[in-house]
C-alpha cells in the first residue's frame, strides 16, 4: 500500500529509520526530548515530525474512519492543559491572547465503539456546547445505522444528541457517584493521588429505548487511561505537557492513530481496533503510520 520510495512529506531529510524510531518512542508514551535522544535527532526535527505527521494522521483518520456499522458507542471527556494549568496562566499575558483557546484547561472528547474498541472520533476544545455539539454530530456522521449511545451526566450531551440524531438514537446516561474527600490538601499522598471511591452508579434513559444492561462508560473510560499511558502530554505531575495547542492536537492524533491501527487490543485476540471494525485487515506498523500521513498530505 505504501511505497518506501516516497520522499516523506517535506518536513525532514532525516532517514526513514530515524523518523520511525522517534515516532515509535512518542506513541509509546515517551517525551519529545527523550525520544530525540534515543533516535539521535535534534529537538526541532522531532517537534516538526510530531506536528506534521500528527496532522497527516488526523486527516487520514477523518477521511477513512467512516461508514461504521457499530451499534454501541460510549463517549466521555478527558482533561489536560496547555502551557499551564488554568489557575497558573500568567497575568502578564495580554487579555486578548489569554482569551484564545489553548491557554489553561483543554478537554478531549472521545467516542469509542464498545464492540471493536475503535476510537471513532475525538475533538479537542473546552467543555461547552461549542465543542460538544460538533463532536456528537461527528459521531452521527460516521455511523451507518441506529446506535445505542452512553455518556456521563454532563449537561451538554442531551441537547447535542437531539440536534445530531433527531431522535434516531437509543441514549442513556451513566452517572457514577464518588465519596467526597474534603480537605485533600492536608491528606497523605496515597489519598491525594488516588481516585475517589465509587459509591454507586445511576443509569437513566434519555432518548429511544436503550438496553440499560448495556448502558456503560467503562470502555471509554478505560481508553482514556490508555491515552494517559500512550501520550506523555497527559501524564500528570511532569513537565511534558504541551506548550502550544497545535502540538497537543498533533500528539493526540498520533496516539489515536497508533491505538486504532497499530496496537493489538488485549480483548480482540491479536487484532487492532481497526481490524475488528473492518477498516483494515492487517496490523499496521509505525512505518505504515508515517507513510499514511505522507499519502494523505500528497492528496491534499
Amino acid at each position: 500500500m505504501h511505497s518506501s520510495k516516497h520522499i516523506l512529506l517535506h518536513m525532514n531529510k532525516l532517514p526513514v529509520a530515524k523518523q520511525v524510531a522517534f515516532l515509535g518512542c512518542i506513541v509509546e508514551g515517551m517525551g519529545v526530548r527523550a525520544a530525540c535522544r534515543i533516535a539521535g535527532i535534534a529537538k526541532g526535527s522531532g517537534l516538526r515530525l510530531v506536528r506534521e505527521v500528527g496532522a497527516g494522521c488526523e486527516a487520514f483518520h477523518r477521511q477513512w474512519i467512516r461508514g461504521l456499522e457499530t451499534t454501541r458507542v460510549e463517549a466521555d471527556e478527558v482533561w489536560s492543559f496547555c502551557y499551564s494549568k488554568e489557575k497558573n496562566v500568567p497575568e502578564g499575558i495580554p487579555a486578548e491572547v489569554r482569551a484564545q483557546f489553548g491557554w489553561g484547561d483543554v478537554w478531549t472528547w472521545t467516542a469509542l465503539d464498545a464492540t471493536s474498541k475503535l476510537m471513532i472520533t475525538w475533538r479537542v476544545g473546552d467543555r461547552s456546547a461549542a465543542t460538544g455539539d460538533p463532536f456528537i454530530q461527528d459521531i452521527a456522521d460516521r455511523v451507518t445505522g441506529r446506535i445505542q449511545l452512553s455518556t456521563d451526566g454532563h449537561a451538554v450531551y442531551p441537547q447535542a444528541v437531539e440536534l445530531a440524531f433527531a431522535g434516531d438514537v437509543d441514549y442513556a446516561t451513566v452517572v457514577k457517584e464518588y465519596a467526597s474527600t474534603p480537605g485533600t490538601t492536608d491528606k497523605p499522598a496515597h489519598v491525594r493521588y488516588s481516585p475517589g471511591e465509587c459509591r454507586g452508579v445511576v443509569k437513566a434513559r434519555v432518548q429511544g429505548d436503550p438496553d440499560m444492561k448495556l448502558a456503560s462508560t467503562s470502555y471509554v473510560e478505560r481508553s482514556n487511561l490508555a491515552v494517559r499511558m500512550l501520550n506523555r502530554r497527559f501524564t500528570r505531575l511532569t513537565n511534558s505537557y504541551s506548550k502550544r495547542i497545535e502540538y497537543h492536537r498533533a500528539a493526540l492524533a498520533l496516539t489515536f492513530f497508533y491505538y486504532n491501527f497499530c496496537r493489538k487490543h488485549s480483548s480482540l485476540k491479536g487484532k487492532t481496533p481497526a481490524m475488528a471494525a473492518g477498516v483494515t485487515t492487517t496490523v499496521w506498523t509505525v512505518r505504515d503510520m508515517l507513510f499514511a500521513a505522507d499519502q494523505i498530505a500528497r492528496e491534499s
